[in-house]
């Protein structure tokens, strides 16, 4: 096990879809573990694939003790019911915002060695699923925000420490229009 690198904003890893894994071996054990470590050492509780650069369809999770991963995750929302709550990422440090989610939702994928998983999530479990999910697609949350929290956390981001404005592209929400599930603005 080996704790990676996390990218950070403005990473094009960040804005990349992760390919689908379609090989489970070794190689995919060990990214299972090194995400794993990572998530932990950066006192995470959830970190995908790409936030160590690599752009494969996996992450990680530790929610109340509840230590896993997935990999292919397909997410079904059994309910219409929301929540609000403070998210954070391990790729836009020290920085949360009030961001809306699915209450509810039911994960299906893959552990590490193939097998058929499936995740039923509610609360934080919900949230880290879905978060993990998004940056599979390349989303990340802060694309999530109303147009002025979005902007606030943009100012916000640029004022960090660990920005890089050498390599920060920001780029149009792919979900400018409100999505189908109540999440867009």
């Amino acid at each position: 096990m080996t704790v990676q690198p996390i990218r950070l904003f403005g990473d094009p890893v960040l804005r990349t879809p992760a390919d689908e894994v379609v090989t489970f071996d070794k190689e995919l054990r060990g990214l299972v573990r090194d995400l794993t470590e990572t998530m932990r050492d950066a006192g995470g509780v959830g970190l995908a694939a790409p936030q160590i650069g690599v752009g494969l369809r996996v992450f990680s999770f530790d929610v109340d003790d509840v230590v896993g991963h997935l990999i292919n995750p397909v997410l079904h929302f059994p309910d219409e019911e929301e929540m609000d709550g403070d998210e954070g990422c391990l790729s836009v440090p020290g920085l949360y915002y009030d961001t809306k989610r699915r209450k509810n939702v039911i994960a299906k994928g893959f552990n590490e060695s193939g097998d058929a998983l499936q995740i039923v999530g509610t609360g934080l479990m919900s949230r880290c699923i879905q978060h993990e999910t998004d940056h599979l697609d390349g989303i990340i949350f802060i694309e999530r925000l109303d147009m002025a929290a979005r902007k606030a956390a943009l100012r916000d981001i640029r004022r960090a420490e660990w920005y890089d404005p050498t390599k920060t592209v920001v780029k149009v929400s792919p979900h400018a229009a409100p999505s189908p599930f109540g999440l867009g603005r």
